[in-house]
């Protein structure tokens, strides 16, 4: 990669985050036929041939489940027990009383699931809920990625590190077993998840770290995955912070923006965004309310930026204002918010992303009104970042892509997709990249 204009100004980091078809989770395996009464059938002649099992054989099976999968997964005899009791009510089991037969059962309906085999890409990056015990000036972040596997169903996987204003950083290691958040349901909880504009919760295992949950999608809407999470540290008029970000829930057939939020990365909910606004890709939050408002940054018409507000955080159906157009060539097809906006001392900046000739995409930059941010201060003319020859093979070549940057001190750091496929990270001082914009 290297910057347009001003060379050596945008530093590039050595490190990059590869998929890794190493790491799986365990996941509910649903089985699949021609007809459509047929996988409940061959559920419940499953579940027959395992009780027909006698006891020391259906011992022995558990137990090699146990010795293949155990050093694999956290608490795997809890994840067996789980999936168990939605089988006894989904296919109304009778009463079994061995735990091992339970367990073995529900091992049938159950597989590992590689979820970063084909692809890590698109991150965002914000400061972590816990800054205690630092040295002066850095940054302790979370860093989401959307990674892809077996099936090409995106999911949400993050990384956990430290940034220091002279623009180094740090990654926290990954352990060796990933786990999968997991759906709270229950007495007292919202709708289930299949209702129509219901709010899900998940939660991450409490032996689990950050670095090692991935959230999956746990809705019809959300089917063949969660894309593109904008994280932003949001914080109320009343000092409250809150971690909100902005994803695409695919269906298979049909998109839509929905809403990720948490205060601590343990406990989170899934909400659709309601309104017209919502059937839209690409959208990106304010970090503040501005005059009272909420406001978002989205691409409305598939090629042009718009400025949004809305009064309630889950419903936009403001049609926006025009904020700008392309204008140079390497953005003419279309430009794109590249993350929500983060406030500098001469306003709003906003990394952008253009699609120019041979579909090449590039980043940039512009400038908006602190007060005002529906008025264009200043855009960079040429690309911040784009693909060099290093860098343009992946899984859809000649794109560089992020979903969010984040300040330390005079720096910022971007953490970037690379052709759909890997992550790279660069650095630049906030002084130098308003010294690009014209």
């Amino acid at each position: 990669m290297q910057p347009g204009p001003v060379p050596n100004r945008l530093r590039i980091s050595d490190t990059r985050l590869h998929p890794d078809p190493a790491r799986v989770v365990l996941r509910p395996f649903h089985l699949g036929w021609q007809a459509s009464n047929a996988p409940q059938d061959r559920a419940i002649r499953l579940v027959a041939n395992v009780l027909a099992l006698p006891g020391d054989r259906a011992k022995a099976e558990y137990e090699r489940v146990l010795a293949d999968f155990s050093a694999r997964h956290w608490h795997i005899e809890n994840v067996l027990d789980e999936r168990y009791a939605q089988l006894e009510t989904s296919l109304a089991l009778p009463a079994i009383a061995e735990g091992y037969r339970q367990r073995l059962i529900a091992a049938y309906f159950c597989h590992e699931y590689t979820y970063a085999a084909a692809a890590l890409m698109n991150p965002s990056i914000v400061p972590h809920p816990d800054q205690s015990g630092l040295e002066a000036g850095a940054v302790r972040f979370v860093l989401s990625l959307r990674a892809v596997g077996e099936g090409h169903i995106s999911t949400i996987a993050f990384r956990e590190g430290i940034a220091r204003p002279d623009g180094s950083f740090a990654l926290w290691p990954q352990g060796d077993i990933a786990t999968a958040m997991r759906q709270i349901t229950g007495e007292g909880n919202p709708p289930p998840p299949d209702t129509p504009g219901a709010r899900a919760w998940i939660s991450r295992d409490t032996d689990s770290t950050l670095t090692n949950s991935v959230i999956f999608p746990v809705t019809e809407q959300q089917r063949n995955g969660l894309e593109d999470l904008r994280l932003v540290r949001f914080e109320d008029e009343d000092g409250k912070a809150e971690w909100i970000g902005t994803y695409t829930a695919y269906s298979g057939q049909s998109i839509r923006s929905e809403l990720l939020r948490t205060s601590d990365f343990k406990t989170f909910s899934l909400e659709p965004v309601e309104g017209r606004a919502g059937r839209n890709k690409g959208m990106a939050l304010f970090p503040r309310r501005i005059d009272g408002q909420y406001m978002m940054i989205g691409r409305q018409d598939g090629k042009n930026l718009y400025l949004l507000r809305s009064p309630q955080l889950d419903q936009w159906d403001d049609d926006g204002v025009l904020l700008m157009e392309p204008r140079f060539a390497w953005e003419f097809i279309q430009i794109g918010n590249c993350g929500s906006p983060v406030l500098t001392k001469t306003g709003w900046l906003v990394l952008t992303h253009g699609v120019g000739p041979m579909r090449k995409y590039a980043l940039g930059a512009v400038l908006l009104d602190r007060a005002d941010p529906s008025k264009v201060l200043a855009r960079t003319p040429e690309p911040v970042l784009t693909a060099e020859n290093s860098d343009r093979a992946g899984y859809v070549p000649n794109v560089v892509y992020t979903c969010g940057m984040m300040p330390v001190g005079d720096h910022l750091l971007i953490p970037y997709g690379i052709s759909d496929s890997v992550v790279g990270f660069a650095t630049i001082t906030i002084d130098d990249i308003l010294a690009t914009m014209a």
